[in-house]
């Protein structure tokens, strides 16, 4: 009896319908994504860089590539750097509101910062040992103005010198610090205001900028359509390759040149 049920059990498992199985994922499809997690988006230089080398015959676009992964690598830390920037002084923005809404609610500062900073998430002010400093000054009746000043050397983080200054005269003269703190905030604010209204305004310098230095590759595809086989020209003939070194100095100097007008304009 209990082989006869054991038999009947396996032709039920047997005929069991099973769940279908996942699709697999094809191999070049997964070694991308690790490429992609592993490698940053300057590479792409180099992708194109072998890419018209392919096209071209000749090994001069591969080495324009290659050279061209540092610049652009060097590209994305700066831009990494500007956002980092860029949140941090919101964060310090949103700590002087919070602080002084807690100030006025009636807790003491030294409360009123450590609740604050409890979460790091939202107000990350700068690395974590400085934060740390922060809230071990106002948990134990450190020197908070000091730790707060060293936080502040953090780039986007300068505002936390006038909380700094704030908290100062607080303690030592009994004024308000609620209202030091508001007009912090509205200062900061509109400092913050006026650099996201001078950026919007020069989006258009450097649009056009970025289009103007796209224009030889325009004419590149341009004289390909024509069948005029530029690559041929400016890879395989002395002339072709003193115009190719003449333009890319020229166009790299100018693409420069413009963008530090631009940024020149934004730090003013």
């Amino acid at each position: 009896m209990t082989h006869r049920n054991h038999t009947t059990h396996r032709l039920r498992k047997l005929l069991q319908p099973h769940p279908p199985q996942p699709p697999r994922t094809p191999t070049w499809h997964r070694l991308i994504t690790a490429a992609r997690g592993r490698l940053g988006p300057e590479w792409w230089c180099l992708a194109a860089g072998l890419t018209v080398a392919l096209l071209g015959a000749s090994v001069v676009p591969l080495a324009v590539g290659a050279a061209g992964v540092p610049l652009a690598a060097r590209a994305r830390r700066a831009r990494t750097a500007r956002r980092d920037r860029e949140r941090r002084g919101d964060a310090v923005i949103a700590l002087c509101g919070e602080l002084a809404g807690e100030v006025r609610a009636g807790r003491q500062p030294g409360e009123a910062l450590q609740l604050t900073l409890r979460d790091p998430a939202e107000t990350d002010i700068g690395p974590g040992t400085a934060r740390s400093a922060v809230l071990a000054a106002a948990r134990f009746g450190g020197d908070v103005p000091g730790a707060l000043r060293t936080a502040a050397q953090e780039p986007g983080a300068e505002g936390l010198l006038g909380l700094a200054a704030c908290w100062r005269v607080a303690v030592d003269r009994g004024a308000g610090l609620a209202a030091g703190l508001e007009r912090l905030e509205d200062a900061l604010r509109s400092e913050r205001d006026q650099r996201a209204d001078l950026r919007a305004q020069l989006a258009g310098a450097r649009s056009t900028a970025v289009m103007l230095a796209a224009l030889p590759l325009l004419g590149l595809l341009m004289g390909a359509a024509l069948g005029a086989d530029p690559l041929r020209v400016l890879l395989h003939t002395a002339p072709g390759l003193a115009c190719l070194a003449a333009g890319g100095v020229l166009e790299g100097v100018g693409a420069w040149w413009a963008l530090r007008i631009v940024r020149g304009a934004e730090e003013r």
